[in-house]
């Protein structure tokens, strides 16, 4: 289990202005959720080899790379982001054979493996944090984590007034060897996620060995799980307010995108090009700008950052163009792509989003106008693959998925679901398990049912079902990534060039190619753009002006 020299071409260049390109300036990366994507041993739970036998439908979907979301060995309290041991698998999804053999078997397709990495805290079952609890106070490893005595007359008070984004206090009082009431500990998520403190250099060596590991085992690339959070700011300030959640994206808060943690990535980025074939690392980083969003992709940080901006953005011509223009421009003085993304593990699906109306958020729990929410959807997705830059899909998304919003309150997984405060809790509904197949005890997900319950008529959603039939969703996402690697103006870039359009209308152009989007509930009449290349619903010319119906995107070559 070593570096995998036969990786795929990096298609790095340097274009004509002397720039320096890779492959990921223009890349589909596609997300797998590993415990929803495919069951290779029929226990109900998706596992790497269920993923290693569907690469197959990933490479004939046309992406470039695939993003697995965490499959360490973990104790499960977050769905896999408390990791335990960072260099081993868990067994519920397998062994490092398995993800050797994943990795080796994705390159052999000509797909790159991005792995999560979860940097800013580690399980409560960590060996460091396990023996810092044991040994109790004066433990050289209480300072690997955040260890603080509580305020009030004996200490029953957290030390400062920060929350946790899964509700309630950031703190969590520790009990002595002897029994006694200890020190508090800090976990910005749930209380068995403890934070790590990157200010003790131990931590800091420690993932630089996790990732030469990794980077020796093949895999392409990480996604940097909570790269705003890892530093905290000096003495650990109280916010001085309560409902903090309400502030995350609008301010920079004490421990969230604290300017330290890009020296933390430039020393990443070292070891990133001490390897060949342009492995990469993307940064989650939510900040309350797009400007800020920026910092992190400076030419010796990382190389992609999530745009969740453009994801929280309503369905609605002006806030579009205006997220895309800032955008566009936040990204083009650091020289790095603008990333596109509509759905992930955390969110709403957008089939179900773009169902309900504007100012819900995104965590949504009603399941809203399903006929209304797929058109929207498919329209969004062609204008997120014509933009210029990278863009994330989601697994499912490709089918038109909706979110699952009927899961009965036994059935759910998500921790933030039983807390009484901090995120909704609703995130299980997009993480329901895929369908392959029409029919099946899991709609061909595995022998063994699935680990959470799948809606009734899913399978008429599935592959099996949408594969090579006209219209489908999937269909049209597979002749959306080959029209998008085969035209010369769509792919990497910096720019587009508005065209005038009608209120409610998004037009644009880029080299040879311009895209006609109808944000508004009711057909527009416009003039032909060209030849149609692709569209998300049915479009028929009619001499020089075409009709666009309501919630369309249509591709036009010129």
């Amino acid at each position: 289990m070593t570096q995998h020299l036969a990786a795929p071409s990096t298609g790095t260049s340097d274009d004509a202005a002397g720039h320096r390109t890779g492959w990921w300036q223009d890349a589909v990366i596609y997300q797998v959720y590993p415990r929803s994507f495919a069951d290779g041993n029929g226990d109900g739970m998706g596992d790497l080899a269920g993923v290693r036998g569907r690469l197959p439908y990933l490479k004939e979907l046309g992406v470039d790379a695939v993003w697995l979301s965490p499959f360490y060995a973990s104790p499960q309290a977050d769905a896999g982001y408390d990791v335990a041991d960072y260099r081993a698998i868990d067994p519920m999804f397998g062994s490092l054979l398995d993800a050797d053999a994943l990795i080796r078997d994705a390159h052999d397709l000509g797909l790159r493996i991005i792995v999560d990495l979860v940097p800013n805290h580690s399980s409560d079952q960590h060996e460091w944090f396990k023996r810092a609890l044991t040994e109790g106070p004066g433990s050289a490893l209480r300072d690997r984590y955040h260890f603080r005595p509580g305020k009030g007359a004996d200490g029953e008070l957290p030390p400062n007034d920060w929350e946790s984004i899964f509700g309630g206090p950031a703190w969590t009082r520790t009990v002595n060897p002897d029994g006694t009431p200890g020190d508090w500990y800090l976990h910005l998520f749930a209380p068995e996620q403890p934070d790590f403190n990157w200010e003790h250099p131990a931590v800091a060596d420690e993932f630089r060995s996790i990732l030469r590991f990794w980077l020796d085992m093949g895999v392409d690339g990480f996604r940097v799980d909570v790269a705003h959070g890892l530093v905290k700011a000096e003495g650990l300030p109280d916010l001085g307010t309560h409902d903090q959640l309400k502030l995350l994206g609008n301010d920079v808060m004490p421990f969230f995108d604290q300017d330290g943690v890009h020296e933390i990535y430039r020393s990443w980025r070292v070891i990133l090009d001490e390897y060949p074939g342009d492995r990469i690392a993307v940064a989650e980083a939510w900040t309350p700008t797009v400007e800020r969003t920026a910092n992190y992709v400076r030419p010796d940080e990382m190389h992609q950052a999530f745009n969740f901006q453009y994801l929280a953005t309503a369905w609605d011509a002006a806030a579009l163009r205006e997220v895309i223009d800032t955008s566009l421009d936040a990204m083009r003085p650091v020289g790095a792509p603008t990333t596109w993304v509509l759905s992930n593990h955390d969110v709403t699906r957008h089939a179900t989003r773009f169902a309900n109306p504007a100012g819900l958020g995104t965590q949504i729990r009603t399941p809203g106008d399903r006929e209304l929410g797929l058109r929207r959807a498919r329209a969004a997705s062609l204008l997120m693959l014509a933009l210029p830059g990278s863009a994330y899909v989601y697994q499912g998304e490709e089918l038109g998925l909706p979110d699952v919003t009927d899961l009965p309150d036994e059935a759910r997984q998500d921790p933030s679901f039983f807390r009484a405060e901090g995120q909704d809790g609703f995130r299980d509904g997009c993480r329901v398990p895929i369908p392959w197949t029409r029919e099946g005890s899991s709609y061909g997900f595995g022998a063994g049912g699935s680990w959470l319950p799948q809606p009734t008529g899913w399978g008429e959603l599935s592959v099996e079902a949408q594969t090579g039939a006209a219209g489908s969703t999937l269909e049209l996402y597979r002749a959306a990534i080959t029209a998008r690697r085969a035209h010369p103006g769509l792919g990497a870039g910096t720019e587009v060039r508005w065209l005038d359009a009608p209120e409610g209308l998004l037009a644009f152009a880029r080299p040879g190619f311009v895209c006609t989007v109808n944000t508004t509930g009711a057909p527009v009449r416009i003039p032909v753009q060209g030849t149609v290349l692709l569209s998300s619903a049915p479009v028929r010319a009619d001499g020089d002006t075409v009709e666009l119906p309501a919630d369309t995107t249509v591709w036009w070559t010129v």
